[in-house]
């Protein structure tokens, strides 16, 4: 880590008395912020007498600052470089905020800023305390379940979810009363992935029933944010009311009701076709055995 010049640790030390009231600030993983710093005043001031200072937990982590002369990333943090800026038009008119770039989860901090005047000889002009709530939304639950379907043998659900932050709360409930399953009966795992979020995988061993209808619930307390899935073990009693049918079958099926239908629609087409003729075309009354004989020989 960098050394600090002598300025920037004497407006360190300075800041370190007086517990200030503490503003609250929520943000997505890959969002942009603003933490907000501004004077009550809001006049106009000298950027030639202003020392603008933002750190992180009274630390010696420099996020952003201003200075009347010299650099003003040199000593800034590696993890802020080109994330945290300051607006020199807006600081003029007493507005200090730090806008930061892309969120992620390791912003999860109090930030303070602190302004001093030269010509106030460096006293402390203004303090302004921010805590970070960084959070991702984790995704929906998927419960996948293991185990034979006979009375006596275990059965066991996996339910997992990724890339949430911060670390989630994960609950199984049982549908049948809506109670709460025994913490007992299940291993939860929460890691960090590779994104810097987290996955939690919760695997839930109960006994075998005949029927057993439970939820997974992932809890982002951040978030205020509850995502749930549920899951139905095999019912085995007997009820095959609902059966899930070969596709090719079904096709079999749809196929022969198209062929019955066609069928039908062709009977009533005809029968319509022969009441129309009825009501239409000459009718001929029957003369009797000589006179069809005599109509034959003259088509003859």
């Amino acid at each position: 880590m960098r050394r600090l010049n002598p300025g920037l640790l004497l407006l360190l030390f300075i800041s370190l008395y007086a517990e200030e009231k503490v503003e609250e600030l929520h943000a997505m993983v890959g969002s942009d912020v603003e933490l907000s710093c501004v004077h009550p005043d809001g006049s106009h001031f000298d950027l030639t007498d202003l020392f603008v200072y933002w750190q992180i937990d009274n630390q010696s982590r420099v996020v952003a600052y201003h200075l009347p002369k010299g650099p003003t990333a040199l000593h800034v943090d590696d993890l802020y470089k080109n994330r945290a800026h300051l607006s020199q038009d807006r600081m003029k008119q007493g507005d200090f905020s730090l806008n930061l770039q892309n969120v992620t989860p390791q912003d999860t901090q109090e930030f303070t800023c602190l302004v001093f005047r030269e010509s106030m000889e460096f006293r402390r002009d203004l303090k302004v305390v921010v805590r970070l709530h960084v959070a991702a939304n984790f995704s929906t639950p998927i419960i996948s379940r293991d185990g034979p379907s006979a009375p006596g043998q275990e059965v066991t659900f996996t339910c997992m979810s990724t890339n949430g932050y911060p670390k989630p709360n994960l609950y199984w409930i049982n549908k049948t009363d809506e109670s709460l399953i025994d913490e007992t009966l299940q291993n939860n795992t929460v890691y960090l992935n590779n994104r810097g979020l987290y996955n939690v995988v919760s695997i839930l061993r109960i006994p075998w029933m005949p029927s057993v209808d439970v939820s997974c619930w992932v809890e982002n307390v951040v978030l205020h944010q509850n995502l749930t899935s549920v899951s139905q073990a095999d019912n085995s009693t007997g009820n095959n009311d609902k059966i899930t049918k070969n596709p090719q079958e079904a096709d079999k099926q749809n196929t022969n009701v198209l062929l019955i239908l066609l069928a039908v629609l062709l009977v009533v087409a005809g029968a319509v076709s022969s009441w129309a003729c009825r009501s239409r075309c000459p009718r001929r009354s029957y003369a009797g055995p000589r006179h069809v004989e005599q109509e034959l020989q003259d088509h003859a």
